[in-house]
C-alpha cells in the first residue's frame, strides 16, 4: 500500500485514480439504478396485472350468479388472451367449463377443460381440471379416453388426487360393464383414503350384483 507524504500527494493520487477509474463506476452506478427502478417496475407492473385479472375474476363470477351467459363467455375470453399468465385465466376457464356444463353443453365443456389442464403449470390446478374433464368424457360415454387420461397422469404428482383418480376409474369401467376392474378400482380407492358414503355404495352395489347374479 502506497504512502503518501502530503496531502498534495494524496489528492494528485486520487486524481489519477479518478481519471483511470472513473468512467467504469459512474457507469456501474447507472447501470445498478436501471436495474434496480427496472426489477421495481416489473414488480409494480406484475402486481398491477394480477390485481387487473383479479377484478375482472370478481366480474366473472358475478355474470355467473345472474347467468349471464354471453357476459361470462367474454369475460373469461379476455381473461385467457390478457391475462393468460396468471392463475386468474385457468379458474376462468373452469368456471367457464361448469357454466357450459349447467347448459347442457358438454362439447364446450371438454374444449374447456382440456385447454385448462394444458393452460397452468399448477399441478393441483391441472388434477382439478383433469378430474373434471373425465367427468364430462364420463357424460359424453367417451369411457377409453378417460381411461387413457388416467393411465397417462404422472404417478409421482398424484398426491391427495389418488383416490379420486381411481374412483373415476371404477366409474368408467362401470359404465363400460367391466365389473371386475371396477370394483378393483373402487377398492384401490379406498386404499388411497377415499372413504365417502357414494364410494363405499358404488363398490356395495357391485357385490350386491355380484351375488343377485349368483
Amino acid at each position: 500500500m502506497e504512502i503518501y507524504d502530503t496531502e498534495e500527494e494524496q489528492v494528485a493520487a486520487l486524481k489519477d485514480w479518478w481519471k483511470a477509474n472513473g468512467s467504469s463506476i459512474i457507469t456501474g452506478v447507472i447501470a445498478a439504478i436501471i436495474i434496480v427502478g427496472g426489477w421495481n417496475f416489473w414488480q409494480s407492473y406484475q402486481q398491477d396485472k394480477i390485481t387487473r385479472a383479479s377484478s375482472l375474476y370478481e366480474q366473472l363470477i358475478k355474470a355467473g350468479a345472474a347467468k349471464k351467459l354471453d357476459s361470462v363467455d367474454k369475460i373469461a375470453s379476455k381473461l385467457d388472451t390478457e391475462y393468460n399468465s396468471t392463475a386468474y385465466a385457468s379458474y376462468a376457464l373452469l368456471f367457464q367449463a361448469k357454466a357450459k356444463v349447467e347448459e347442457q353443453d358438454l362439447v364446450a365443456a371438454k374444449e374447456l377443460l382440456q385447454l385448462a389442464v394444458l393452460s397452468t403449470d399448477d399441478g393441483e390446478l391441472q388434477h382439478v381440471a383433469r378430474t373434471r374433464l373425465i367427468r364430462v368424457l364420463l357424460a359424453l360415454q367417451e369411457y377409453e379416453q378417460g381411461l387413457e387420461i388416467i393411465a397417462n397422469v404422472d404417478q409421482s404428482s398424484l398426491g391427495g388426487f389418488e383416490a379420486i383418480y381411481e374412483e373415476l376409474k371404477g366409474d368408467l369401467y362401470v359404465a363400460m360393464a367391466r365389473v371386475g376392474e371396477a370394483r378393483t378400482a373402487y377398492q384401490a380407492a379406498l386404499t388411497a383414503g377415499q372413504s365417502s358414503p357414494l364410494l363405499q355404495f358404488k363398490l356395495d352395489d357391485l357385490t350386491s350384483g355380484d351375488n343377485t347374479g349368483g
